[in-house]
Order: C-alpha cells, then structure tokens, then sequence
C-alpha cells in the first residue's frame, strides 16, 4: 500500500493551517476508502518527518480526527481508521446513491416488503382515504460493512412493482425514477430520539443509544404525494449537514 505521507500534499503558501490541511487530506482518504477501517497509521513522529512538519502540527492533525470519530488511538497498537462518518446534504436524494456517489460501499436487507392497510399517519402524508393500501418496504441500510439506517418507506398502492431483488440491488428512488417517477420537492422532518431494544440489536448499537430520525413525504411534478419515509440512523456514524443564507 501507498504510504500515507505520499498521498498529502502541503501548500506551505496557503493561508490554510497546515494541521488542517493534513486533516482534511486524511478525512478524504478515510471517506472515499483509499484508508479502510482498521489500517495503522505510522506514528505522529514518522508521518511528521516525512511530510516536513513540527511534532505538535501532525498531533493536532491527528487529533482532529480523534475528536471527529474518523481515528481512534488505542495502546499498544497506535492510530487507527474507524468507520468513517456518513455526512449527508439535505437533497432530494436517496441513501443508496449518496452511499454509492461517496465509495461507501453501500449493501441492504429487505426486512419486509408487503401490501398493507396505511397507518393513519401515512394516509395523511400520502393523501389517501382511510383504510387505503399502501406498499411498505423495511430495509436495512449498510455502509462499508456496518449497519447504518433503519428504513420504513410506504408507497401508494400500485405506483411501483418491485422484489426484493430489486431492492436490495438499487436504491428506491433510483426504482422509482427508472418506473417514470419523476421527484420534484419533498417536505422533511429532522430530529433524534433514543433506539428501542429491537433497532438497538439491528443497528449494533446499546439499547437506548441516540438515533437521528429523519421523517419524508416526497411529491412528484404533479404534485401527487408519492412516497412516505421514516428513517433511524446511528447517530454515531451518520449527521446532516445543510446550508444557511443570510437573508
């Protein structure tokens, strides 16, 4: 393997602090997998002499990541890649792709896929009578090998036929633009509460662990509710970020 000290490049000419540049070269390495979870890193001392930095400049480098969940110091072993951090634009986009579009390795498990009487909830999202079927997908999402999101999607019946097959190879919208869906605007939800036993067990996370919870309505350009979501993650692996203009 390449060594790590090859694949950072130092501006000394840029207004840029030097720790954060080293920081954010590792950052990318970790999050487009040219760093896998598990690989050692040489020591502060050894990567700071190659690259032509002071001591204290690569530990803060290092330690910026520390304090990011991206690299963990363990005794005995030395610095280690962790599973790296999904971070999330808030876009009309689906899990699947952003995973995929990042060299996240994404995989799923259908848990369940069913024609089923919407909960009333999903019947207000969707816009349908009470008592109206719905299709209900439960998948779970994984990134780089470790589970990440639990997913519960509700379709108005008849709007998409698909298998699990299907679902486990391509992500929904994906399914959905492919069947002549065409997603125009979504209305969306963000907030966090703690797992229950049985998400706790399917994400490996301790029971009461924090969860972020995203919940979606997505409407197509006819303006028709076409899809209703209610997402767990792992708090510990997965943010979203958004961008605020001054008005």
């Amino acid at each position: 393997m390449t060594p790590v000290s090859e694949l950072i490049r130092i501006d000394r000419s840029s207004p840029v602090p030097l720790y954060f540049q080293v920081a954010r070269r590792l950052e990318e390495l970790i999050a487009t997998g040219h760093l896998t979870p598990g690989t050692r890193l040489e020591n502060e001392v050894a990567l700071a002499d190659q690259l032509g930095l002071s001591r204290p400049t690569m530990r803060q480098a290092i330690q910026y990541l520390v304090d990011k969940g991206m690299l963990v110091r363990k005794r005995g072993v030395g610095t280690q890649v962790v599973h790296a951090r999904v971070r999330r634009t808030v876009e009309l986009t689906s899990l699947y792709e952003d995973l995929d579009r990042t060299h996240q390795q994404p995989r799923t498990d259908v848990l369940s896929l069913a024609s089923v009487t919407a909960p009333d909830e999903v019947a207000v999202a969707l816009v349908l009578p009470s008592g109206a079927s719905v299709l209900a997908v439960e998948r779970l999402r994984y990134a780089q090998g470790e589970p990440l999101a639990l997913m519960r999607n509700y379709l108005p019946a008849g709007l998409l036929r698909i298998s699990a097959d299907d679902l486990r190879d391509r992500g929904l919208y994906q399914l959905m633009r492919a069947a002549g869906v065409n997603l125009r605007l979504a209305e969306q939800t963000i907030g966090a509460r703690r797992a229950t036993a049985a998400e706790a067990k399917a994400l490996g996370e301790p029971r009461g662990a924090p969860l972020l919870t995203m919940a979606r309505t997505a409407y197509d350009d006819a303006g028709r509710a076409v899809e209703f979501g209610q997402h767990a993650y792992r708090a510990s692996l997965y943010s979203f970020e958004l961008t605020l203009v001054a008005r």
